[in-house]
Order: structure tokens, then sequence, then C-alpha cells
């Protein structure tokens, strides 16, 4: 792991970007001198790790005293997509603005980017946690598809929240019932790209013997802001 900047928020947090071979990703680590617990937090559907969304979640998060790491993972934003990805996309947009079915399109480049995608993660896990001021325990927060994958494969997580907008890919529906950490899914009622009824049968088909699910109005990016604070609570639950 390489630092290639770094900037000391006003809160006291310090975000640092880096390197880790071609995978570029960003830390920020709250004040002071103790071990942090960890949250890797992504973004849906390969969008980049600098996306005001994640970053507003990433920094107020850090400053309630964790460390959280993010990465561009291959396919994810800035990085190169195969010819194959950059045509799914286009068919997407095609078959979504006639209003077509979408279902084959999303597995078709949803699939392969998780798989490209999750091997990356346990990479970054491994360089974060060996500096001095990233401890355990280990918490997920973001896309759905590729936390399944990663809670399913990684024994170091041991508490997630799910953002349940997005396409998850028949595998991973399959992996949910893999999945038996402590559970978040928030669920936007009112998302115009996931179905209200696959996001609870998701739900349901999850391993987990702790799992909530918060559903609130809206469509796909109308989380209400409260729900940070409420997701910092369930990380001061399991993760403390």
């Amino acid at each position: 792991m390489r630092f290639t900047s770094e900037q000391r928020l006003d809160d006291g947090v310090l975000e640092r970007e880096f390197t880790l071979g071609e995978t570029p990703g960003t830390l920020w680590t709250p004040p002071g001198s103790t071990p942090a617990p960890l949250i890797l937090m992504s973004h849906n559907n390969g969008l980049p790790k600098a996306d005001a969304r994640l970053v507003a979640r990433a920094r107020c998060t850090a400053a309630r005293g964790y460390a959280v790491a993010t990465i561009d993972a291959a396919g994810c934003g800035d990085r190169p997509r195969s010819a194959a990805d950059e045509q799914a996309r286009a068919d997407l947009r095609r078959a979504m603005r006639a209003g077509e079915p979408v279902d084959g399109i999303f597995e078709s480049f949803i699939g392969p980017l998780v798989e490209n995608a999750a091997p990356e993660w346990p990479a970054t896990l491994d360089a974060v946690l060996a500096l001095p001021e990233v401890g355990g325990p280990v918490g997920y927060s973001g896309w759905t598809a590729l936390g399944i994958r990663l809670a399913a494969i990684d024994p170091r997580i041991t508490a997630a929240c799910f953002f349940a907008g997005g396409y998850v890919p028949l595998a991973q529906r399959e992996e949910a019932r893999r999945v038996t950490v402590p559970l978040l899914l928030l669920l936007q009622w009112d998302d115009e790209g996931n179905p209200r009824q696959r996001a609870l049968d998701l739900f349901d088909a999850f391993g987990s013997e702790q799992k909530t699910l918060h559903a609130n109005l809206g469509g796909h990016t109308g989380t209400p802001w409260f729900e940070l604070e409420d997701s910092c609570r369930f990380y001061d639950r399991h993760l403390r």
C-alpha cells in the first residue's frame, strides 16, 4: 500500500488516498491513537469511490470513531471496463428507455462486475488491517451484491449494512443464505430500479439470525440521512 495524498479535515478525520497495486483507494481514520474498528464501504454497481454520497457517509462514519476504506475495484469508477461491459450498459440504457425487460442485461454485466471486483477487497482488507491505526473487528457498508459475496467468503467481516437498491445477480441471491453475520438492510420503498418484492425476498433469504430491515418511502437515491446515524448505532452494537 502506498499513500499518495492526505488531508486533515475540520473534524480531525485524516483522509488519505492510496494505491495497492493497480487499485486506487481512500482511507479515512478518526483522530486519536487507539486502533479503530474498520468498515469497508462500497458504492452500487461500480460507481466511483469519489462519489459525493459515499464520501459524505465515509467522513461522518469516521468522525464517529471508525476507520473507513473504499476502493475503485476492477470495472469500478474510472478503471477500464471491457467492451462487453460497455455494450451491456448501452443495452441496459436502451432497454430501460424502451420499457423492455432488463433482468438478462443486468445479469450479463453485474455478475462479472462482482466476480472481478470481489478479489481486490480482501487484498485491501489485508493491507489496511496491517496499519497500526486500524484494528478489528470489520464491518461492511454499501453495494448489496458485492457485500453478499464478501460476507459469504471472508470471516473477518462480522456485521454488514446493505443498500437494497440495485440488481442482485442470481449467484448472490443464492449466496445470501450463507451470510450469517448481523445484518441491516436499507430499502427504498419506491425504488424505480429495484422491485420491492425482490428486495423483501432477498431479506428473507439471508441466513443471519440477527437481521433488520429499514424501509423508507422514496426513490433509489432518497435514503434519509438519519439512516446513517442508525447504521452507526448498528456498528456500535456489533463492532465495539
